[in-house]
């Protein structure tokens, strides 16, 4: 019984230094995605030129919308001195430019989104070339992009963003 005891004891700690060399040897790695979209100098570019593309309409829709307001409070100030006619023509006009800005906001959008949405396709196209170097020239098993918890010591996001800055 005593044998058997010591025996089981044995393999138990043989077991745990085969799990402690194995764990020793693994190499694991984090990169925090949404660091990399917030903080790379490849997203700030992106989020420059997006806005720059998109200036022109969101200026257009200001207008726009500064136009219907306007409208809108002249009719409400006019509305008991206007004919019935005048101001049922002002209230379908009205309605017309409140549709047309409504289209013109959901295209906006719609396009931004797209747009958006290709630039951080290519940034993590670009990210995910950095991150394989990092592993290849650090000797990496595994890189992580998602976790539940991880331990600061193993996130790279700090040299995957000093990388994609340097243009690598």
């Amino acid at each position: 019984m005593l044998k058997r005891l010591i025996l089981n004891t044995m393999a138990i700690a043989a077991l745990a230094a085969a799990q402690v060399s194995l764990a020793a040897e693994l190499k694991i790695g984090f990169v925090d995605q949404e660091r990399i979209t917030r903080e790379s100098a490849p997203a700030d570019r992106a989020s420059k030129q997006l806005e720059k593309e998109f200036a022109p309409r969101a200026q257009e829709m200001q207008r726009r919308e500064a136009q219907i307001k306007t409208m809108q409070g002249q009719l409400e100030k006019d509305a008991l001195t206007m004919s019935e006619s005048d101001r049922r023509a002002k209230e379908q006009e009205l309605g017309r430019l409140s549709l047309d800005f409504q289209r013109m906001q959901r295209e906006y959008r719609e396009d931004l989104n797209l747009r958006r949405n290709q630039e951080l396709g290519a940034l993590f196209e670009r990210a995910n070339r950095v991150i394989k170097q990092i592993a290849e020239a650090e000797k990496y098993d595994v890189i992580l992009q998602e976790a539940v918890y991880r331990n600061p010591r193993i996130d790279i996001t700090d040299r995957v963003l000093k990388a994609l800055s340097e243009g690598k």
